[in-house]
């Protein structure tokens, strides 16, 4: 039976189709994967269901009738619930308040009876296997029991439908053992559930549908038993399997740029954070590009910005050319010689309100400078060099990095960092969001910087760019190398097969 259905919903964002007549079907008592990359629909289409966007075309049906849910509020009465990433709660209130927040038990004077509230809450908290003083402030737990109190709520408003966003993001092994229970549970009791992940290990033991979403469209629904992983893989990353077979013969040679014999430029060892990041070691010799590989959410990002000082750590060690940084901060990273490139060049990279010029001096400024005084003269002769040799097209240096093209902001970004003098460069998906024409012209300048001595690590989501631009690849999956492609191996096919492999206690599932 068809619980809640999608039909043909499109959705439109100036510039942008963020879903092109996307159809969905979720069935009472179903776990239904929803999976895609970075900007593939996902959030959109949750946002759809859930009533915080209206469809620009299109439908929705619920419970086998015409719905329209003009607020989150709507969609949550008719029993639809959603979970997100980040706990949407209030940490200054008492787990019981949050739990019980907008229908309070009251007592026969319509006061609320908070004596009941506290052991209601103790009860139903003890099935998702939490055990905690209700009273105390959500806040004060730690991410993995706000994450379950979360789970608790929302299945306890009667609801028919349970969206979860990646929900074991924040849970310890014993916790998400817990959530996989009180899906089946769930499971059992007819209610669908739409679970957005991506963790190949565990779609493939909680799920019995998938739906793969790529550039706003539905690329492939079914049941999730029928798709190999590396086909689930291929589809989410846009690479036909029998492209793969042919590029396998013909790849990238594996002959690395980087002189062999150099010592490295970067060393990270046994790398550890937040449950995020589990024994993370590799290295970088001058003059060699070494690629993250992984989907979203494998680690690739926080890596990147675990070694440039702006992801803590609970372990591990950081060398660069032999000297280890002691405290690894972002100021520590940047006198070492590590120059970092944000994956959200808007949020984290450029200020869009500046010129160019104040853009690109922005990282170097202390260093123009005598007792407190910039020498403007050198700032001029910095930013003319590297607007020249990143061919930069700008009216003048004075224009607004936010009046730029997206490939001329990312250019701007690498220009502050090649001011630096850095030794080596951490490029967090640097293609993404420009056109084609830019793209090339990063890519060449990656090239042509480690050419000149420079170590670069490279992330991307795009396998080809991976591929192309990686003299080796080390591939992660959930927080831990799981593979390091080198030589012949560095083959999209190698690629994506290691990313799909199952981990070894799952190879029987299924």
């Amino acid at each position: 039976m068809s619980l809640l259905e999608v039909v043909n919903v499109s959705k439109v964002f100036p510039g942008v189709r963020a879903l092109d007549d996307v159809s969905f079907e979720l069935r009472a008592g179903e776990v239904h994967a929803l999976v895609g990359e970075n900007g593939a629909g996902k959030s959109t289409l949750i946002k759809v269901l859930t009533g915080v966007y209206q469809p620009d075309g299109g439908h929705l049906r619920y419970q086998d009738q015409p719905a329209s849910f003009g607020t989150p509020m709507d969609a949550q009465r008719a029993g639809i619930s959603t979970i997100y990433q980040e706990v949407n709660l209030i940490p200054l209130m008492s787990v019981a308040h949050n739990l019980f927040l907008g229908r309070e038990p009251r007592n026969r004077f319509g006061m609320l009876d908070e004596a009941r509230m506290n052991r209601e809450a103790s009860e139903i908290l003890d099935r998702y296997g939490v055990v905690t003083d209700v009273r105390r402030r959500l806040g004060t737990l730690a991410l993995g029991a706000q994450q379950m109190v979360a789970l608790a709520r929302a299945v306890m408003i009667d609801a028919k439908v349970v969206i979860m966003d990646e929900p074991t993001s924040s849970l310890e092994p014993r916790e998400v053992e817990t959530l996989f229970g009180v899906i089946r549970n769930l499971h059992a009791d007819g209610i669908g559930i739409v679970y957005v992940s991506h963790r190949l290990d565990e779609l493939y033991k909680i799920c019995d549908a998938v739906t793969i979403l790529r550039d706003g469209r539905v690329v492939h629904t079914g049941r999730l038993a029928d798709l190999e992983r590396i086909r689930l893989v291929s589809l989410m990353l846009g690479r036909d399997m029998s492209e793969v077979r042919r590029e396998g013969a013909t790849a990238f040679s594996g002959e690395t740029t980087g002189d062999a014999d150099a010592p490295p430029v970067l060393r990270v060892t046994d790398l550890n954070s937040r449950r995020k990041l589990h024994d993370i070691s590799f290295d970088v010799r001058p003059g060699e590009v070494v690629g993250l590989g992984g989907l979203l959410g494998a680690g690739r990002s926080e890596t990147i910005k675990a070694i440039g000082g702006a992801y803590p750590l609970d372990g591990g060690e950081i060398q660069v050319d032999g000297r280890t940084l002691k405290r690894p901060t972002t100021v520590a990273a940047v006198k070492a010689g590590i120059a970092i490139q944000p994956e959200d060049r808007k949020a984290e990279g450029i200020v869009a309100g500046l010129s160019v010029r104040e853009n690109i001096a922005l990282a170097v400024l202390p260093r123009m400078s005598k007792l407190g005084v910039v020498s403007d003269a050198r700032v001029d002769e910095v930013v003319d060099r590297y607007m020249k040799r990143l061919r930069i097209k700008a009216s003048s240096p004075h224009q607004r990095v936010g009046d730029l093209s997206g490939g001329n902001q990312q250019k701007v970004l690498l220009a502050r960092l090649l001011a630096t003098e850095p030794k080596v460069l951490l490029l967090d998906e640097p293609t993404r969001g420009i056109d084609v024409g830019a793209k090339a012209e990063v890519q060449s300048l990656i090239d042509e910087l480690a050419s000149e001595g420079l170590g670069v690590v490279l992330v991307s989501s795009d396998a080809e760019e991976l591929i192309e631009g990686a003299d080796r690849v080390v591939v992660l999956r959930d927080g831990v190398v799981v593979g390091v492609l080198t030589g012949d191996q560095v083959t999209t096919e190698d690629l994506l097969e290691t990313i799909a492999a199952a981990a070894p206690e799952d190879t029987d599932e299924h």
